[in-house]
């Protein structure tokens, strides 16, 4: 049986404690759905386009950006429209915009970024048609990409000893980005799954023992299991798991 787990919104996690926006605390600790408010709030058309924008934005997007991509354009293709549900982004995170501009000013100044867990990154200038451009997608992504990668990292090994340590019969066979698989036996999927849970209920407290700083946001997973990776049943905590006779 295939066992999945994925973390929950890790790179918003990671924009949130990197940022320590106010607001995006208070919704993350009282798991409040986000994208639904952000969707009602800046007026779009659905959840989905809510949180595609956000993630987005944390990366750096721009007015022109989702005026003309095809995954947005449909809702508008008005630079002005997407502009104003940028300015209401960073009205609510209002955090998240000063630390926007903390990256850039830092960057641009001394051309690294140093990261809470002692990551540091190097960016260079360019300059184009006299102008000195300074490369701002990355310059924000970076440090979510980076910190989420070390949180990941932190997951994959404390599952790895601890599945190890079970005795567990299975195979751990896939890990990309923010997700886990691993291959067990039905009778198995239950222990997996707690274990799951777990590890990443620890990565706050592993990540300070590992990078001598605090971690104080929740971390969260979201679990699916079955024969395959087409067929999967995703697990909610009320859950009994019913496997096959």
């Amino acid at each position: 049986m295939i066992v999945n787990v994925d973390a929950k919104a890790l790179e918003w996690i990671c924009a949130a404690y990197l940022s320590k926006d106010k607001v995006a605390y208070e919704e993350i600790w009282n798991n409040v759905d986000q994208h639904s408010a952000n969707q009602e709030r800046f007026g779009l058309p659905s959840r989905l386009i809510a949180k595609t924008f956000v993630f987005r934005l944390i990366y750096g997007g721009s007015a022109y950006s989702y005026a003309n991509d095809p995954d947005f354009y449909n809702v508008s293709s008005s630079e002005k429209f997407w502009q104003k549900v940028i300015d209401e982004f960073y009205d609510k995170y209002q955090g998240v915009g000063k630390w926007h501009g903390n990256l850039m000013s830092e960057a641009t100044t001394t051309g690294k970024l140093r990261m809470p867990t002692g990551r540091i990154y190097n960016f260079d200038s360019t300059v184009r048609r006299g102008d000195v451009v300074w490369p701002r997608t990355k310059i924000l992504n970076y440090p979510v990409q980076g910190l989420g990668a070390d949180l990941m990292c932190l997951a994959r090994v404390s599952f790895a000893r601890r599945f190890k340590a079970a005795g567990i019969v299975g195979r751990l066979i896939s890990t990309i980005h923010d997700s886990i698989v691993v291959d067990v036996p039905e009778y198995e999927v239950e222990r997996v799954v707690k274990m799951f849970i777990s590890v990443f209920e620890d990565i706050p407290m592993n990540f300070e023992r590992v990078f001598g700083v605090p971690f104080d946001l929740p971390t969260r997973c979201e679990i699916s299991y079955g024969k395959n990776k087409f067929d999967l049943t995703e697990w909610k905590p009320s859950d009994t798991i019913v496997l096959s006779v």
